[in-house]
């Protein structure tokens, strides 16, 4: 784990048993948005389901895990060129429209045919969101503005490395657990029962996910997620995974070797026992995808970020432009539910 240095104060590092709440924001407003009936719509007819389904989520888990602290954590940028540059195919199924920019050719394109480096392009590529979900981000910005309820970006880099920055900071002094709202799996890697690192998964009605929980589904050492994932593959990240290894023989070699690192050293060291069939040769053969992939999965738990607070309020700090929106997209009983939950946490 990255230790990042962490001023007194900064998400209570001089006070003790502080819950920490972050939430992957984009996950729950996209899972809103598809699970939430498009019948839920303002007084002007506008579509606000994800609105509502994200308010109605922080809501409930405030009441249920009763955290101090919470910060809903956004990609300022959903394909970072660090990652593409790594495996082109990243994220590639989920581009809309790139705008056309001059190519700059990453220093591994020629690597395996494997989908590595490759044309980089240098404008904008838009993530694909249907029309009627991009309209209501500007509305949770400005309902979470109004709440008071902190948010959190990086130049740069997707809401997975922001939360585990900010997981990493609060872990550091052991100031209290740190439970993480999403429904992507890449976000089990900072499982750590150790520092009090959980997973609440939007997937499984926010079921918690803790070690022992990854061992359970996947039959993998508790924090091998990642290199689980390296090896298996993720088609809904674009991740080719190696091929011939499935999640039966992934976990069969982090279960022997504890490691895909610990694997690779093996493989180089002439180890033959413990490795399933052909997977040694296939390791081999996989070598500059495995090297690429390991960077693309990790989270980033140093991005350059200033402190974030993240003080849960004990009620809307705007009342007056709350009551505006609410009025205007028809949110009173998900701003209300709301509002109830940061009252009924409150410190006494």
């Amino acid at each position: 784990m990255t230790i990042v240095e962490v001023p007194v104060g900064e998400f209570g590092v001089s006070g003790g048993g502080e819950r920490l709440l972050l939430a992957d924001t984009p996950s729950l407003y996209f899972r809103a948005f598809h699970g939430v009936p498009r019948s839920v719509r303002a007084p002007d007819g506008m579509v606000v389901n994800a609105v509502r389904g994200l308010l109605d989520v922080l809501a409930r888990q405030i009441v249920d895990l009763r955290p101090r602290r919470l910060v809903c954590c956004f990609d300022a940028d959903w394909r970072p060129a660090f990652r593409v540059a790594l495996i082109a195919s990243y994220k590639a199924h989920r581009v809309a429209d790139p705008v056309p920019a001059p190519v700059a050719v990453s220093p591994v394109a020629d690597a395996g045919g494997l989908g590595l480096g490759g044309p980089q392009a240098g404008g904008v590529v838009v993530e694909e969101v249907p029309d009627e979900l991009e309209a209501q981000l500007p509305v949770i910005d400005a309902v979470l503005a109004a709440f008071g309820i902190a948010r959190a970006e990086a130049a740069g880099f997707e809401a997975d490395d922001v939360i585990a920055t900010l997981a990493t900071r609060h872990s550091v002094g052991r100031v209290g657990p740190v439970d993480i709202l999403t429904g992507d799996r890449d976000l089990f890697q900072l499982v750590c029962d150790d520092v009090g690192v959980a997973v609440r998964y939007a997937v499984e009605k926010f079921a918690l996910v803790d070690e022992a929980s990854v061992s359970a589904r996947y039959g993998i050492p508790g924090r091998a997620y990642a290199d689980f994932a390296v090896l298996r593959g993720d088609p809904s990240d674009g991740l080719p995974g190696v091929a011939g290894i499935g999640a039966k023989t992934a976990a069969a070699l982090l279960v022997r070797f504890g490691s895909l690192s610990a694997a690779l050293a093996a493989l180089d060291a002439g180890v033959v026992e413990g490795f399933p069939a052909r997977a040694a040769a296939r390791l081999q053969a996989a070598r500059d995808y495995l090297a690429a992939a390991v960077e693309v999965v990790a989270v980033v738990r140093d991005v350059p970020l200033g402190a974030v607070s993240g003080v849960l309020p004990t009620a809307p700090v705007d009342p007056v432009a709350l009551a505006e929106l609410t009025a205007r997209y028809g949110l009173a009983g998900s701003v209300g539910r709301l509002t109830a939950a940061l009252a009924a946490v409150a410190p006494a």
